[in-house]
C-alpha cells in the first residue's frame, strides 16, 4: 500500500484490535472503536482500564485494523500514545464513536446521555499518534483453483506512516 492507500484503510474502517504491553504477563489486545482526528486515531475508554494505564506507563501501542468484510485483510499501526481527560473532547467522541457504531451520526437528544456515562465511567481519550504501519499482503484463497505456484506468502515490511510510495522500509 503506498501512503495515500494506508491513510485510507485505516479511515474508512472502524474496528481495530488495541495492542499493548500489560504490567504484568503477556500483551494484551482489546477490540475497539475508534476515528480519524487529523492524522490521530481516537478511541475511548474508561480511565481505569489497562489501555489507559499502560500508555501512561509507556506510550507505546499498536493497532491492527481490521476490514470487516471476508476473508480479512489488516494493517498494523504503531503508534505514540497519550491520554486526555477534556471533558468536551472525552463526550465529542463518545458521540462519534456512538456514530460509527450504529452506522450513522448520533443526534443532538442523545448528548446529555451520553455525557452522563462519561462522568460516571470516568472516560477518558486515547490519542494515538501513527508513527509506522506493518504490511503483509493478503493472499486469500476462495477456491481450490487459488492453491497453486503462485500462492506464495512473502515477508511484510514496516513503513513509516508519512512515507511516500518511494521511502524505504524502517
Amino acid at each position: 500500500m503506498n501512503q495515500a492507500e494506508r491513510r485510507e484503510f485505516v479511515q474508512k474502517h472502524r474496528t481495530a484490535i488495541f495492542g499493548y504491553g500489560r504490567k504484568d504477563h503477556g500483551p494484551s489486545m482489546s477490540i475497539v472503536y475508534y476515528v480519524m482526528d487529523g492524522n490521530d486515531i481516537l478511541v475511548s475508554t474508561m480511565a481505569g482500564r489497562g489501555k489507559a494505564k499502560a500508555v501512561k506507563r509507556r506510550a507505546k501501542v499498536s493497532l491492527c485494523v481490521l476490514d470487516e468484510g471476508w476473508p480479512p485483510t489488516y494493517l498494523q499501526v504503531y503508534c505514540d500514545a497519550r491520554v486526555e481527560t477534556d471533558e468536551r473532547a472525552v463526550v465529542d467522541l463518545m458521540v462519534r464513536i456512538a456514530g460509527v457504531m450504529a452506522g450513522n451520526e448520533m443526534p443532538d437528544s442523545v448528548r446529555p446521555l451520553i455525557e452522563q456515562a462519561a462522568r460516571i465511567e470516568n472516560r477518558v481519550v486515547l490519542r494515538l499518534r501513527p508513527y509506522a504501519t506493518f504490511e503483509s499482503p493478503p493472499r486469500h484463497v476462495h477456491s481450490a483453483a487459488d492453491v497453486n505456484e503462485n500462492l506464495l506468502h512473502g515477508y511484510g515490511q514496516l513503513i513509516p506512516w508519512d512515507a511516500g510510495d518511494t521511502a524505504a522500509t524502517i
